[in-house]
């Protein structure tokens, strides 16, 4: 039974019972908790949690998955993987394990076709009512029914969130693979797969995966691998020698040239290629691409592991792209995105292995030469200093480090390798830090404050009005007391408020609060527990008080402007994505009235053509005076409608959307023009990296984006005036003037080449014998690096030759000396020539044998000083 097999038939056996066949999620969680997809379960965390309410009882899947668990074991063994396919069927609160078993079983047995007298089945230790379904219901012998501890059969995702029992089904692969036991897996699990785990979601854990409190209801997790699944239906030693798998290796054999199946390293290689190959074609194809920071550098790590064996196997070509096309012609029925992204995926895998390539034969010789070093001395221990070294310069992850040094019998100081990374990091937030916030000290004390804690959420009724009444609830500011008087600045937080807090890259609302006695600058707005508004405000005149009415009012120019920035950046965000692909996902924003800054996914830059084409698509948007519409949803009707969300945000059962036109649709809850000509201008001022494979693009917006262009046309049209043409005709002339500027300079060039060359010639006539070596002393008051050429050109012309000259200016002298290399190799360095002269300067020498610089400043001894090293160099020619 082949792969596309045992994935269909296990989604038809669940959709004839109810269950609703929902596609696999991103291996980008919307999860802040997860780096990466990891299980079925992770795109139903929500339902689980009772955080939101399922639009199904019952749901089935196929999910991608990624575990960052086993890279460094992919290869060593024969089931590693790290992308692996999870077969799931779900209830949320539906059916518990009453049914979860039997269908299990039925599936297994008779869809299938797994012989029962091969299946074995474990449970929790204390999970008396599992033990009871699976003897009862399903007709499991008892003596097949093993209990296990927690470490077997207590499911959960590694981190706080939903756990609960697990039963497993494991199958006897037969003899091939050691002895059968009475105690089925319990005594011998490399004959006993385990190709099905149900999991009963009963409970919520905390980060020491303790549960400690139940869930609102009791739901079904199950998840089979289909690669495993598939090694025990077709009868394959190892996953890498089923039908998928099998492919990958074999065309990591066409790549290599090595046959699989000749056992130790060659194996290893075939099976890094064949995993790999698949695994960094998804995370590409779902928008991963290759950094230093967390699952980019999962892929990044993938990535030059599988260059690493590819070069092992004698591969020296590329393989990365041929990887991805062996994967996308595999899976791409299954898994359309790979089809349609498979371009993008290619380009990003070629980039990053000619990245690596051009550093991974010097990295190798240095870490090589290291491990040598640590043999040859006796040591087992590779210094943190040099993994350090290794992935500062060459991009070695430290994993890779640590690989090829096991491999070699020798360990990796990760500890020092760690305190070098993080002084690294301390150095980077020292450049980028701006000294202490006082203000955010105070915020975080008025979020832990008591009082703040028992407030409901601030009313906000920024969407429909500027302005708006309201009480002063809380108040925290530099000493104690309920009221604030003039040239006071604190945090008040009101029960109903038109302003915007930060949030979703927007920057606060600025404005005012009057109060009965008195009157408050608005300078910041910042969201603090349980959906509540602080506001930092400045006492402008007399006093506010706990209690007071007030009438809070919005700067209405300043909100326009951050609702033009905000419109134009989801402008910006589609016109993006529709010209670089989907990829190009946002990666952070900042929104301010006139101006905004967008960071996305991609991995070069746009180029000046490409930046002026998407400026020319957002002005023509703007121009085309859509519609900007936003509603409330649920969160699933967003989705289903292809409204983008932004990864780490957490939205609950209902979410903001707004639509821009028919074609920009995100989740947002900030404030936006009703119409995109409301805009006016969008300007593109800038676009560059701010980190691997993130680049960030700059613009300006209405009034501030005129005021740019503005100020380029004065620029333009003083230019013109300067040169005597019309604005038109500034560029032909400047490039005209550039032209005629490198004609002069190449002229000028040649007349100081051959002017040098006169006063080459005039000083080599002047050169006296010592000894059968030339000497020249003069002086010539020109700068240190014309007298270091003067000095080259004439050792050069001189054969056996030792050459001394001096100038003086602006209170310093220098002396320049070069000798030939015979001269050299007799003892007589140019640092030594100099050494005396240069003291009478009030300096030292330094530089190389054959030519040295000095200086000091004494520049009235220059003379003196030439006439000291003279000296010198007729004692040291003549001894």
């Amino acid at each position: 039974m082949d792969s596309r097999t045992i994935r269909d038939r296990f989604v038809a056996f669940f959709e004839r019972r109810d269950h609703r066949l929902v596609a696999s999620s991103s291996l980008v969680p919307n999860d802040p908790t997860l780096l990466l997809t990891n299980a079925g379960m992770n795109q139903f965390k929500p339902y689980f949690l009772g955080e939101q309410s399922a639009p199904f009882a019952r749901a089935t899947s196929v999910q991608k998955c990624f575990r960052t668990t086993d890279i460094d074991e992919v290869g060593r063994t024969a089931r590693h993987l790290t992308f692996f396919e999870m077969l799931g069927n779900f209830s949320f609160g539906d059916y518990y394990k009453e049914k979860a078993c039997p269908w299990a079983w039925e599936l297994v047995t008779e869809v299938w076709g797994f012989d029962p007298e091969l299946l074995w089945v474990t449970v929790y230790e204390t999970d008396d009512e599992a033990a009871e379904v699976w003897a009862d219901g399903v007709g499991v012998r008892p003596e097949r029914i093993l209990r296990r501890g927690k470490k077997d059969n207590f499911w959960s995702m590694g981190v706080a969130g939903p756990c609960g029992p697990c039963s497993e089904i494991f199958v006897d692969l037969g003899d091939a693979y050691g002895d059968a036991s009475e105690r089925g897996p319990d005594g011998n699990e490399d004959r006993y797969l385990e190709i099905w785990n149900l999991v009963f979601m009963q409970d919520e854990c905390d980060a020491a995966i303790e549960p400690i409190a139940p869930l609102p209801r009791r739901n079904i997790d199950t998840g089979a691998g289909l690669e495993r699944v598939a090694l025990a239906l077709q009868g394959a030693a190892s996953v890498y020698e089923t039908d998928t798998l099998g492919a990958m290796v074999a065309a990591a054999e066409d790549l290599t040239g090595v046959r699989y199946g000749s056992g130790g390293r060659s194996d290893m290689g075939l099976r890094v290629l064949a995993d790999h190959g698949r695994a960094l074609t998804f995370l590409i194809a779902d928008g991963v691409l290759p950094s230093n920071e967390e699952r980019g550098y999962v892929l990044r790590r993938v990535m030059r592991r599988a260059v690493r064996h590819a070069r092992l196997l004698g591969r020296d070509d590329p393989v990365l792209p041929a990887l991805v096309e062996a994967t996308v012609s595999l899976m791409g029925d299954a898994y359309p995105e790979l089809r349609a992204r498979r371009a993008f995926v290619v380009e990003v895998a070629a980039r990053e292995e000619e990245r690596f390539s051009a550093t991974l034969r010097q990295g190798l010789a240095l870490l090589e030469r290291e491990l040598e070093g640590a043999r040859s001395s006796g040591g087992a221990t590779l210094g943190g200093d040099v993994a350090f070294r290794l992935h500062d310069t060459f991009g070695f992850p430290v994993d890779l480090t640590t690989e090829i040094a096991g491999e070699a019998g020798v360990t990796v100081e990760t500890d020092a390798f760690e305190r070098l990374m993080s002084a690294q990091r301390e150095r980077a937030r020292a450049a980028r830090a701006s000294g202490s916030d006082a203000r955010a000290d105070a915020l975080e004390r008025l979020a832990a404050a008591p009082a703040v804690d028992a407030l409901g959420a601030t009313e906000f009724v920024g969407y429909e009005h500027l302005g708006a009444e309201g009480s002063v609830v809380a108040m925290l500011g530099d000493g104690p007391g309920d009221v604030a008087s003039e040239g006071a600045e604190l945090w008040i937080v009101l029960d109903r408020t038109p302003f915007y807090a930060e949030g979703g890259g927007q920057v606060a609302d600025r404005g005012t609060i009057a109060a009965p006695s008195g009157r408050a600058d608005v300078l910041d707005v910042r969201r603090v527990a349980h959906g509540v508004s602080a506001h930092r405000v400045a006492v402008r005149a007399g006093e506010i008080a706990l209690g007071d009415a007030v009438r809070a009012t919005v700067d209405g120019r300043w909100r326009r402007g951050a609702e033009r920035a905000h419109t134009a950046t989801h402008i910006l965000h589609w016109a993006l994505r529709d010209r670089l692909g989907e990829h190009a996902r946002q990666a952070g924003s900042l929104v301010e009235p006139g101006r905004l800054r967008f960071d996305f996914s991609h991995y070069e830059p746009l180029g000046d053509e490409r930046a002026a084409e998407i400026g020319d698509a957002i002005q023509s948007l703007v121009l085309h005076d859509d519609g900007v519409r936003a509603y409330e949803t649920s969160y699933d009707f967003a989705r289903s409608i292809g409204a983008m969300a932004i990864f780490g945000e957490k939205y609950g059962d209902f979410v903001r959307v707004v639509e821009v036109g028919d074609y920009s649709k995100e989740l947002c809850g900030g404030t936006h023009v009703a119409h995109t000509s409301a805009i006016g201008v969008v300007v593109l001022t800038a676009e560059g990296s701010v980190g691997a494979n993130v680049r960030r693009v700059e613009a300006l917006v209405g009034d501030d984006g005129l005021a740019y262009l503005r100020r380029r046309i004065g620029v333009l049209e003083r230019s013109a005036e300067v040169l005597k043409v019309p604005p038109d005709d500034v560029a032909e002339r400047v490039e005209r003037l550039v032209a005629q500027h490198k004609d002069m300079e190449r002229r000028l060039a040649e007349v100081e080449r051959r002017a040098a060359d006169d006063e080459a010639r005039a000083l080599a006539e002047s050169a006296v014998d010592v000894d059968g070596t030339r000497l020249v002393v003069a002086r010539r008051d020109v700068g240190v690096d014309a007298l270091r050429s003067l000095a080259q050109t004439l050792k050069g012309r001189l054969g056996s030759a030792v050459v001394v000259l001096g100038s003086a200016g602006s209170g310093r002298a220098n002396l320049v000396g070069a000798v030939t290399k015979d001269v050299a190799a007799r003892g007589v360095s140019a640092r030594d020539v100099l050494a005396p002269g240069a003291s009478v300067l009030g300096g030292g020498a330094g530089g190389k044998p054959e030519l040295a610089v000095s200086g000091g400043p004494q520049a009235d001894r220059l003379d003196e000083a030439m006439e000291v090293a003279a000296r010198t160099a007729r004692e040291l020619l003549e001894r």
